[in-house]
């Protein structure tokens, strides 16, 4: 057990813990709820079992009347709690990597906005899903399904879906018709055939210079590099299952890319690495360089958070989204969705506006018969985008802008203009 799960469990059978609105019992030894967790029934909002031996909740788990998320990831559940059903104010729920085979209808809280069950063995899903009015999120990454319920097609609201890795031989037609989906990933499935591909060069791992670290993601390790003396950004992948897909389709997305100056495309293939780790060298921004926001939140679900005293002059505005725009247009052109259009996927320069579209995770190749009907989505992300940059621009918002924002966000997707027409309305 680790000394703060440690700590955090000895406080709590201490009574040391009253008024906690979280409990993070994560990588504890234990192999049921404290039944001490009662005690915070009227305060506690989220509660972390991940990585601990809790196979089962309790039937009377909706006693924690204020519970809003629950998170067991890793630990050892074969079948999803209806325990969780009961909850009333729950509405995030994320059992990754458990092992789950069954996800009972009784399961699904009735406020369910996000649900995560990715890395699971899930076979087949019920039709209750789709009638959860409130549902936004749904990572099904990593999974045995050949098909959704057909309820899902009622979702009104659900603005992102993860269905790679798993057994679909097409694409459920209805998703295209969804009016809120934005984010889509569907790489690693039997029926995403890789276009060809620009082969990105081979970059001997005797060639590289390795310098610091600049982050770490969910499908790998960054750091500076040079290459040849060409200073580069280098990736390493871990190799594991992410929300988004698999590494490998990340690989091939960014190879497909190429080079682009608004992408954080592949520059070389790292070859003879002397652990066989596979990576990809790309672009070397300026150390000064940001990321516009950060990633979602419990409370915004869907929406990024930014920096709350970011102020934009209009020209810079309108240069993030010029250049986002053209990044992911030169994508569509190449015969990909970009798939996690979303400012914590932008880089800037923190003053005049030019950035770069990075995080290939999502991307997909396009059906070469139906691209057209997928595009609509990241132009609906593009305009959520859009109208997030407006919102803090200081000054007078550009009228032309909140129009390209509400033609781009509209319910139909077949109405949308297309990534190519909304980058010719901002240039």
């Amino acid at each position: 057990m680790g000394a703060a799960a440690n700590d955090t469990l000895a406080a709590l059978r201490a009574g040391d813990l009253a008024g906690a609105t979280r409990l993070d019992l994560c990588d504890a030894d234990l192999a049921e709820l404290p039944a001490e967790v009662f005690g915070l029934a009227d305060t506690l909002e989220v509660l972390d079992i991940s990585r601990t031996r809790i196979d089962r909740l309790p039937h009377d788990l909706s006693r924690l009347k204020r519970l809003r998320a629950v998170f067991a990831s890793g630990a050892p559940f074969r079948r999803l709690p209806e325990a969780l059903g009961d909850c009333p104010a729950l509405s995030q729920v994320g059992f990754r990597g458990c092992g789950l085979v069954e996800v009972p209808a009784e399961a699904l809280p009735p406020a369910l906005r996000w649900l995560t069950l990715t890395d699971n063995r899930i076979a087949l899903l019920p039709d209750a899903l789709g009638e959860r009015p409130d549902l936004r999120k749904l990572l099904l990454s990593g999974n045995r399904l050949a098909a959704l319920p057909e309820s899902l097609a009622q979702a009104g609201d659900l603005e992102l879906l993860r269905i790679a890795a798993n057994r679909f031989d097409a694409p459920p037609a209805w998703l295209a018709e969804l009016p809120a989906l934005a984010w889509l990933a569907w790489s690693g499935n039997p029926f995403d055939a890789q276009s060809p591909a620009r082969a990105a060069p081979p970059a001997a791992w005797g060639q590289l210079t390795i310098g610091r670290p600049l982050g770490r993601g969910a499908s790998g390790d960054v750091f500076e590099a040079a290459w040849s003396g060409r200073p580069a950004a280098l990736k390493l992948f871990r190799g594991a299952m992410t929300s988004d897909g698999l590494p490998e389709r990340e690989m091939a997305a960014c190879m497909a890319a190429g080079e682009h100056p608004n992408l954080t495309g592949a520059l070389g293939r790292i070859e003879d690495h002397p652990d066989g780790a596979e990576g990809l060298l790309m672009p070397l921004l300026p150390e000064s360089w940001r990321v516009l926001a950060g990633p979602p939140s419990l409370e915004s679900c869907s929406r990024d958070v930014y920096a709350s005293d970011l102020a934009l002059p209009p020209q810079v505005a309108r240069r993030i989204a010029r250049d986002v725009a053209a990044g992911a247009a030169h994508l569509h052109a190449r015969g990909l969705q970009h798939g996690d259009l979303y400012a914590h996927n932008v880089l800037w320069d923190g003053t005049d506006g030019a950035a770069v579209l990075s995080d290939f995770g999502a991307a997909a190749f396009l059906p070469a018969d139906a691209g057209q009907r997928w595009t609509p989505l990241d132009v609906r992300a593009f305009g959520l985008l859009l109208g997030e940059l407006l919102d803090r621009i200081d000054g007078e918002t550009p009228a032309d802008l909140r129009a390209l924002e509400a033609d781009c966000v509209q319910p139909d997707g077949a109405a949308r203009p297309s990534m190519a027409q909304a980058l010719a309305a901002l240039s």
